[in-house]
């Protein structure tokens, strides 16, 4: 089941999972310093905190998938229509393995298509506390032809 990523800068992340919980009648899936998500299943939706940046902030949006293969098929639909993405790329981020492309819309807001291969013990990348997470900066000039883009965060496997 893919499901949309709603990713949200907050001022004080204890406050925000304890609200978020009650809005959503769930508890935190995944709890790090600075850093909390939840996997909503009614609406479907994944909700990402990141403690740090002004508070009640879009982070970025995403949308979530099964398989990387679903991954790599929106990459191609995305280039193939004729939007700058960052190409595919494996990352550390957000304490998990992914496999991930990126894309702005028209005014900015930063587009994540990705897969979760596995958890991962930390933030992921040089700046672990950042609260941009994996959003490449800026991603214009990220956006490649190969598909060799890096985000900030990232960092290739093998």
């Amino acid at each position: 089941m893919s499901r949309v990523q709603l990713a949200l800068n907050v001022s004080n992340l204890d406050d925000a999972v304890v609200f978020y919980s009650k809005l959503f009648g769930t508890e935190v899936a995944k709890r790090k310093p600075g850093y909390a998500n939840f996997e909503i299943a009614d609406p479907p939706l994944k909700l990402v905190l990141f403690e740090g940046g002004e508070g009640g902030t879009l982070n970025h949006l995403g949308v979530e998938t099964d398989a990387a293969a679903e991954v790599e098929a929106a990459e191609r639909r995305l280039s193939a229509s004729g939007l700058d993405t960052t190409g595919l790329d494996d990352t550390v981020c957000c304490y998990a393995e992914k496999v991930e492309t990126w894309v702005l819309d028209p005014d900015g807001a930063k587009w994540e298509w990705y897969v979760k291969t596995a958890d991962a013990e930390s933030m992921g990348g040089p700046e672990e506390a950042s609260a941009t997470c994996c959003a490449p900066e800026p991603l214009a000039t990220a956006v490649v032809t190969a598909g060799s883009a890096r985000s900030d965060c990232s960092t290739t496997r093998p």
